[in-house]
């Protein structure tokens, strides 16, 4: 459930309005479809690492054991980085959503609201967190599949609302429809769309903390399939069919106009004036519990680097109810960054910030594919049983590998056509490639003094045995790390 409150928030309720409009409603599909078959693979290959090792860590210290040790010291660091910012993101699509019922008051202030509420939240306990953000992804579930059942009577005209005629397929042929802008347009949407799928790696942070992993983890990955097919294409499905991408209150880049959650605007077309305000609030749910579910995220990983001494010590300090709380207060501090939003055009730092974190998120999943790709090959080369393994990836090498190799072309080349124009516009190239040189700084650093180099395969250390039934070690002991 957490991985669902993580992945469902402004990036399909906010930003699927702008894929729309940038790729036209055959472009945007084929983003999320592409994208959503790489996370599936990511997802069984995270889903083997964890269910075998539950740590609060997850990916970070994956990379550290079986890649490099400054890999993983880089990947830890680049998570934290990555949650942190998606809080400020999340925040800056709340003064969105407000502006819907109070678009005279200041944004800034609905930030600092919404930042002090996350923030008490995940300082309480982390059963509070958990409670809280399995009622929200209740509500997002369900407001999903009452929307996707919705737009298909309107599709087909049972539902008619405020359309004179039954709405067919026609806005899949308008203008340059269905694809808009062809493949540099769709390359542009991919990030967009990587970004909405953003959380679901969140089971493996989680799996520190969660009771029985090697039991919940693969049920959890095994439904991760069903959930994007149903969450992410069929809706993003029904906007293209029932909103032509040419609709002005779509989000677009050039922020001229205010843009409009598409689900709000399919209930207003609909004739259902009060569910439109209704969907607004439960968007507002979603962009809340998005970026409670990344405080916790980024909280956990800064508090387990502390605890490997890749951190300052000061960070792994808990509270008597078992809560990070100075590696709470820093990672609050980052999302403060939300109150930029208040010195520029909302919409204009919502986007800037949403491609910077964007990015990061890309960088983790290449950690995630690459240590379980040497995780298996270590295994392997050590004739140690695959049979231990509580959950094995049906699709390795292939699924590890597709995965690398589509993150890593969407990563370089989401924002390519910038370099083939007359006037390079480096404030936007840095906002989207600025992840990738900081990421490679920081490894090249800690490689250089530390002296560590690419983890051999015959000198991996695997757990002695899989996590036990009815509990993961508490994040941070020795049993919690595989000792």
């Amino acid at each position: 459930m957490i991985a669902i409150g993580g992945s469902i928030g402004t990036g399909l309720f906010v930003a699927s309005g702008a894929t729309i409009a940038q790729a036209g409603p055959g472009g945007a599909l084929a983003a999320y479809i592409l994208i959503g078959a790489m996370v599936y693979f990511l997802m069984t290959s995270l889903g083997e690492l964890a269910a075998y090792m539950p740590v609060s860590g997850s990916f970070a210290t994956y990379g550290a054991r079986y890649v490099d040790e400054g890999f993983g010291f880089a990947l830890g660091w680049n998570y934290w980085y990555n949650w942190a910012v998606t809080i400020a993101v999340e925040l800056a699509a709340a003064q969105l959503v407000m502006q819907y019922w109070f678009p005279d008051t200041p944004g800034v202030l609905w930030s600092a609201l919404f930042l002090g509420l996350m923030f008490a939240l995940n300082a309480i306990s982390v059963r509070g967190f958990g409670e809280a953000e399995y009622w929200c992804a209740l509500i997002k579930v369900v407001t999903v599949i009452a929307f996707i059942a919705i737009g298909t009577l309107m599709i087909f005209g049972i539902m008619r609302g405020d359309f004179s005629q039954a709405h067919g397929l026609a806005n899949l042929t308008t203008g340059d429809a269905p694809f808009v802008g062809g493949l540099p347009a769709l390359m542009g949407v991919a990030m967009i769309a990587g970004f909405s799928f953003q959380g679901t790696e969140l089971i493996g942070v989680a799996a520190g903390e969660s009771a029985d992993p090697a039991k919940n983890i693969p049920r959890a990955v095994r439904q991760v399939f069903w959930r994007i097919l149903l969450f992410y294409v069929l809706a993003i499905a029904v906007i293209g069919v029932l909103i032509p991408y040419t609709d002005p209150s779509l989000l677009k880049s050039d922020v001229e106009t205010v843009g409009i959650s598409p689900f709000t605007l399919v209930f207003r077309h609909a004739g259902l004036a009060f569910a439109a305000g209704v969907m607004n609030a439960v968007i507002l749910t979603a962009v809340l519990s998005a970026g409670n579910s990344g405080m916790y995220a980024s909280t956990r990983m800064l508090y387990n680097l502390a605890t490997e001494g890749r951190a300052p010590r000061v960070f792994a300090r808990l509270t008597r109810n078992g809560v990070p709380l100075m590696a709470l207060l820093a990672t609050t501090a980052v999302g403060a960054l939300c109150f930029l939003t208040s010195l520029f055009e909302s919409k204009a730092v919502y986007l800037w910030l949403l491609n910077l974190s964007g990015m990061t998120g890309f960088i983790a999943w290449l950690g995630i594919a690459a240590s379980h790709y040497r995780f298996r090959k270590g295994f392997m080369a050590q004739g140690l049983d695959l049979n231990r393994l509580p959950y094995r990836s049906p699709f390795f090498p292939y699924g590890p590998i597709f995965a690398f190799t589509l993150c890593m072309i969407v990563t370089l080349g989401q924002n390519y056509q910038a370099f083939t124009e007359g006037n390079i516009d480096w404030v936007a190239v840095a906002a989207t490639y600025v992840g990738i040189p900081i990421f490679l700084l920081i490894w090249l650093a800690y490689r250089i003094k530390r002296k560590t180099r690419f983890v051999r395969y015959a000198d991996m250390k695997f757990p002695a045995l899989p996590a036990a039934p009815g509990g993961a070690p508490a994040p941070g002991t020795a049993a919690a790390h595989g000792e």
